[in-house]
Parts: C-alpha cells; sequence; structure tokens
C-alpha cells in the first residue's frame, strides 16, 4: 500500500520507468536508491516498497530483510568506492519524507572531521555544482547491481 502525498510512494508507483539511480536493485519488500542532491557519490537509501512511518510498523519479513540489505549494501560500497565503514542512519523526520528509510552512506578515509558522523548531512546541503550528478548516480547504480548481481532475492 502507497499513500499519493509521500514522495517515496509516488516513485514507488512509478516503479517500472523509475531510473537505475531510481531502483538500484530491489527485492519485494525493499527499494534502494540513490541518494539526491548529496555531493557523495554512493549516498544510498534503503526505501520500504509499502508505506511505513515508524521502523516498528515494520512487518517481520521486511525487517528481516532489512539487516541482510544494510550488510550487503554496506560491502558493496567498500568493495566499490574503497570506503573502510558505512553510516547507517534513519530519521524520516523531513517534511514530505516521513517514509521510514535508511541512508547508507560510503565514509571515506579522506573525509574531513567536521562531516564525521551526523555532520555527514551536510553533504545534502552544498551547492548544486558540488551534487553527484544523474549521471554518476545511474553509473554508481549499475556498479553496484553488478556487484550485487546473484544474490537471493535481489533484482
Amino acid at each position: 500500500m502507497t499513500t499519493p502525498d509521500c514522495y517515496t510512494c509516488s516513485k514507488e508507483a512509478q516503479f517500472d520507468d523509475l531510473p537505475p539511480r531510481e531502483r538500484v536493485v530491489h527485492d519485494q519488500h525493499w527499494r534502494v536508491a540513490h541518494a539526491f542532491n548529496t555531493a557523495v557519490p554512493g549516498w544510498l537509501v534503503l526505501l520500504p516498497r509499502r508505506h511505513v512511518t515508524a521502523v516498528h510498523d515494520l512487518t517481520d519479513a521486511e525487517a528481516s530483510a532489512l539487516g541482510v540489505w544494510q550488510v550487503r549494501l554496506s560491502r558493496a560500497l567498500r568493495s566499490i568506492t574503497g570506503c573502510p565503514k558505512t553510516y547507517v542512519v534513519q530519521f524520516a523526520e523531513a517534511e514530505g519524507f516521513a517514509h521510514v528509510h535508511f541512508h547508507i552512506v560510503p565514509r571515506m578515509t579522506d573525509l574531513q572531521a567536521e562531516h564525521r558522523g551526523p555532520g555527514i548531512f551536510d553533504l545534502l546541503r552544498r551547492p548544486e555544482r558540488e551534487w553527484v550528478t544523474a549521471d554518476q548516480a545511474d553509473h554508481m547504480a549499475h556498479s553496484l547491481r553488478a556487484q550485487l548481481h546473484g544474490h537471493p532475492g535481489t533484482q
């Protein structure tokens, strides 16, 4: 079930027509998108495919798959970007973005101190000239898809 005034649900309703960056990989419960308006290549967003506004409302099947996705995506980002770790964050508080979603962000070795930890979100507020382009995000999506190909349930 989706909700029409929800950004994430509006994308889910267009699923078959989404560009690679909006459906990097998916299964029956989760869809992975590359974040938009970010200065970080590989900043991923893990989204339930139905409208959910609180983690405690996930079904057992969604919850079970969640941990597997977080680890698989972190491993794939490490393989592709060389990041020594990933940040996994969930707030779902921004206007229009109450739909539960998990940010999975490659934390690169050279990340400036002020951007470590919660400061990483400053990189979602950078000037447009610093954003990852649609082409770059699509390229990252293809690389991630190739890296994750073959995992059970992944499409």
